[in-house]
C-alpha cells in the first residue's frame, strides 16, 4: 500500500526527488558556508563551535521532521507557508508568507553583496581592478560592484522568467559543481590538519581569548556566550532547508518532499562542519580571525598556495549564484501561493507564457535592486542583510512547528507533538535570544504588506476581523519602536 501511495505521480513534468533535493541543498548553500569560518573564529572557540553545531543540528532535525511528517499527511497543503493558515487562520497564513518573501529577496541582497566583496578580491578580479567591485574598508558594492550584481540579478529573473522548472534543473546542476568545491576545500583542510593547532586552548579561555580582546575589545566571554553567539550566523545556512516544502505544488510526487528535506538536511550538516570546525586546525588562530572575509579564501590559498584562493574565489560566485537563483523562485512561488489563497490581491499571480508568475518575479526583482543599492551606504552590507533574512523566516519556520503541534495533538501523536515542540522553543529562543532588535525592524517590513492583504481580502468579498486590526496595529507599533532603536545604534545598522 505504501509503496503504491509513494508512486502516484501528482505533477507530470514536476521536479522529482533529487530535484527537491538539489533544491534543498541549493537554496541553503550559497554565501554562508564560505563565510562561517571566520564568523565563528570570532565569536566561538572549537569546542564551543561544535556544541552549537550539535544544538543547530538537533534544532532543524527536529525542523526537517516536522516539516517531512507535515509534507506526508497534508500533502494538500501547499508547504510550509500554508501551513500557517490552516492552523491559525487567514492572517496568521499571510504574516507567515509574507515574513518568508521579506526573507527571500533579503537574502538576496546579502548574495549581491558577497558576490562583490569576493569579485574585488585580490584572488579574484580585485587582483587586476583593486576597489573597483567593493569598497576595500566596509566589504559593501562599490559602484562598478552594484552595476555587476545588478546585471546578475536581473539575469537569474529573467531566467526564472522562461520556466520554473527549467531553471530547478540548472539548479541541481550547480549544486554538484559547489558541493564538489566544497568537499575539495574539506580534503584540503583535512590533509593539513593539526591537532595541537585545534586543541590548543579549545574552550577559548586562553589564547584564543586573548587574540578576540586584542582585535575586538571584548573577549569571547563563557561558553554558553559563545554558542549564543554562534546560533544566528548557523541559523542563516539553513535557510532553504523549507524548499521543497515550499515547492510541494510544483513536485512531481508530494509524498517525496519529507524524505528529500531530510537528506537534503544531513548533506548539509556534513559539509558545515566540514567546512567550518575543521580550518581551526590548520591556520594559527589569530591568522584566522585577521583573514579578510570571507576567511574560507585565505584558508585554501594557506592549503594549496598559488590557485587555492582563486580557485574557491570562483566556486563562491558559481555558489552564491546557484543559491540566488533558487531565492528568485522560491519567493515567487511563494506569493503566487498567496494570491491563490485569497492573502495576496491576484495580480501576484498573473503567468507568463511559460508558466512562471511574472508579476511576483519582477516585485521581487524591483525589491533586490533598490535594497542593493541601498546596502552600500550601510556599516555592514552583508551582515545586516542575513540577519534580517534570518529573523523573518524564523517567523514561517515557527508558525510550521505550531501548527506541527497543533495537528499531531489533534491525530494523538506524542511523538510528533514532541518534535513540533522542541522546533517551535528552538526557533523562538534562539531568534529572541541573538536577534530580538533585527526581529523588531522586520515588524516595519509588514507595513505595507498589510495594504494588499486587506486588497486581497476584499476581494475575496471578506474584511478585516477586529482581532486582525489588533495584530496588525501590535505589529506596526513594534516595527515602529525600532526606528528610535536603531538611530541610537542599540539595532547595529548604520
Amino acid at each position: 500500500m505504501s509503496d503504491s501511495t509513494n508512486s502516484v505521480v501528482d505533477n507530470e513534468g514536476g521536479v522529482g526527488f533529487f530535484g527537491l533535493v538539489g533544491l534543498v541543498v541549493s537554496s541553503c548553500i550559497g554565501s554562508g558556508v564560505f563565510a562561517l569560518t571566520g564568523q565563528l573564529a570570532n565569536v566561538a572557540s572549537p569546542g564551543a563551535a561544535l556544541i552549537a553545531w550539535l544544538v543547530c543540528g538537533l534544532g532543524f532535525l527536529f525542523l526537517a521532521l516536522s516539516l517531512a511528517n507535515l509534507g506526508g499527511k497534508r500533502p494538500d497543503l501547499d508547504g510550509c507557508v500554508a501551513y500557517a493558515e490552516e492552523g491559525f487562520g487567514p492572517l496568521h497564513g499571510f504574516i507567515s508568507g509574507w515574513g518568508y518573501w521579506l526573507s527571500a529577496w533579503l537574502g538576496n541582497v546579502g548574495f549581491a553583496t558577497m558576490l562583490a566583496q569576493v569579485l574585488g578580491s585580490d584572488y579574484c578580479l580585485g587582483g587586476l581592478l583593486p576597489g573597483v567591485f567593493s569598497d576595500p574598508a566596509t566589504g559593501n558594492p562599490a559602484i562598478i560592484g552594484v552595476v555587476a550584481v545588478s546585471a546578475m540579478l536581473w539575469g537569474l529573473t529573467y531566467l526564472v522568467l522562461r520556466g520554473v522548472e527549467s531553471a530547478s534543473t540548472l539548479n541541481a546542476i550547480v549544486m554538484v559543481v559547489k558541493i564538489a568545491s566544497i568537499l575539495l576545500f574539506v580534503c584540503f583542510a583535512v590533509i593539513s590538519f593539526k591537532a595541537g593547532i585545534f586543541t590548543a586552548d579549545f574552550w577559548g579561555t586562553a589564547e584564543r581569548n586573548a587574540v578576540i580582546m586584542a582585535a575586538n575589545e571584548s573577549g569571547l566571554g563563557g561558553v554558553a556566550n559563545q554558542v549564543t553567539q554562534c546560533i544566528l550566523i548557523m541559523m542563516w545556512v539553513f535557510i532553504g532547508i523549507e524548499g521543497a516544502s515550499v515547492m510541494s505544488a510544483r513536485a512531481r510526487r508530494k509524498s517525496e518532499i519529507g524524505s528529500a528535506t531530510i537528506v537534503g538536511l544531513i548533506v548539509l550538516l556534513v559539509l558545515y562542519i566540514g567546512a567550518s570546525v575543521i580550518p581551526y586546525g590548520v591556520m594559527p588562530y589569530d591568522q584566522l580571525v585577521a583573514a579578510p572575509k570571507p576567511a574560507t579564501i585565505s584558508v585554501f590559498e594557506f592549503v594549496a598556495p598559488g590557485w587555492g584562493g582563486a580557485f574557491i574565489s570562483w566556486a563562491i560566485v558559481v555558489s552564491v549564484l546557484g543559491s540566488w537563483l533558487s531565492f528568485t523562485m522560491l519567493p515567487a512561488e511563494t506569493s503566487s501561493m498567496m494570491s491563490n489563497h485569497g492573502l495576496l490581491p491576484k495580480s501576484w499571480d498573473v503567468r507568463n507564457k511559460f508558466n512562471a508568475p511574472q508579476m511576483s518575479l519582477i516585485i521581487v526583482g524591483i525589491c533586490t535592486q533598490v535594497f542593493i543599492v541601498i546596502a552600500t551606504f550601510a556599516a555592514d552590507a552583508y551582515t545586516f542583510a542575513i540577519s534580517m533574512c534570518t529573523v523573518t523566516i524564523v517567523v514561517t519556520w515557527a508558525y510550521a512547528a505550531a501548527y506541527q503541534l497543533k495537528y499531531s495533538m489533534q491525530q494523538g501523536n506524542t511523538l510528533q507533538m514532541l518534535f513540533g515542540i522542541l522546533a517551535l522553543v528552538f526557533q523562538v529562543v534562539g531568534v529572541l535570544f541573538t536577534g530580538w532588535g533585527f526581529l523588531l525592524l522586520a515588524c516595519l517590513g509588514y507595513v505595507p504588506g498589510w495594504f494588499f492583504y486587506r486588497k486581497a481580502r476584499i476581494e475575496e468579498k471578506k474584511g478585516l476581523s477586529k482581532t486582525e486590526v489588533i495584530v496588525m496595529i501590535i505589529i506596526t507599533l513594534l516595527g515602529i519602536i525600532s526606528i528610535p532603536l536603531t538611530v541610537i545604534g542599540i539595532i547595529p545598522v548604520f
